[in-house]
């Protein structure tokens, strides 16, 4: 089994693919001083809860936004799964170019989106991303990242609104009935969901301008099927993708030596500085 971790800003995503299917997937809050022995005692006590045998997991892949975590995650596997971690970096066969000014400031995340949207749909397409950041992705027919735009995620949004203005409370995200608020809460969940609305909208429409062909569009992102429900725009909701970017990367980055050779297993983007 292949052992996937997708550390982003909010949570941390560990997930367990057989080879046919995913079989397990667990998440948790990202922490930079969470410890390699306290992600063992978590991870291993929802997969016993699940009856997987850890022994069976042969591979692993790590993709993270933030550096502080990767430490500490690929001490987890070393120690505690005895593998040697891929690292999702430019070292790496991609299969695909980052065709933008500086390619190493690409965040792995937007990158494995790219990836995992192009290798299942096909392109052009466009990949929106609903988490901390919302993030729009741009991929060519050939699957070549081109670039693409951030925003600040709705969330983010709510509480800068929350903290800038005394009397505004934090509300949830939600789809309003009515655009027109009868009071504060529902007023600010309006501007919240609708407003955002219009954002994905307007920039979709004006990426689409500048590519100048009919692409397809792809929602992801844990408020991926919340928006959908506000437009049309989006031809396919894929929840996990950046996972299963993760898969793809390390299928194609199989290892060359046996698990149970005697020999350290490095893998390229692997060593530490």
């Amino acid at each position: 089994m292949l052992l996937v971790i997708d550390a982003g800003n909010t949570n941390v995503v560990f997930a367990l693919h057989d080879g046919r299917s995913w079989v397990g997937r667990w998440r948790i809050s990202t922490e930079d001083r969470r410890t390699s022995d306290e992600y063992a005692v978590w991870l291993f006590g929802l997969m016993e809860r699940k009856n997987i045998d850890t022994t069976q997991i042969k591979r692993a892949i790590i993709g993270t936004v933030v550096p502080a975590t990767l430490y500490d995650l690929r001490r987890l596997c070393r120690e505690w799964f005895k593998i040697e971690p891929l690292i999702a970096n430019n070292d790496l066969c991609w299969g695909l170019d980052a065709l933008i000014d500086n390619p190493e400031e690409l965040g792995a995340d937007r990158r494995l989106n790219g990836l995992a949207a192009h290798h299942i749909y096909g392109g052009p397409l466009i990949v929106v991303d609903f988490g901390t950041a919302t993030t729009f992705d741009v991929v060519d027919q050939e699957g070549n990242y081109c670039g693409g735009a951030i925003a600040p995620g709705v969330n983010l949004s709510m509480d800068a609104l929350h903290r800038a203005a005394a009397r505004l409370p934090r509300v949830s995200i939600g789809r309003p009935s009515e655009a027109i608020g009868r009071n504060t809460n529902t007023a600010m969940r309006s501007g919240l969901y609708w407003g955002y609305i219009g954002l994905v909208e307007n920039i979709l429409s004006r990426i689409e301008f500048e590519m100048n062909c009919a692409v397809k569009v792809i929602a992801t992102g844990g408020l991926a099927e919340l928006f959908s429900e506000g437009t049309k725009r989006f031809d396919h909701i894929a929840p996990e993708l950046t996972l299963e970017g993760l898969r793809i990367l390390a299928d194609r980055n199989r290892p060359q030596l046996s698990q149970n050779s005697s020999e350290t297993i490095l893998f390229p983007g692997s060593l530490e500085k």
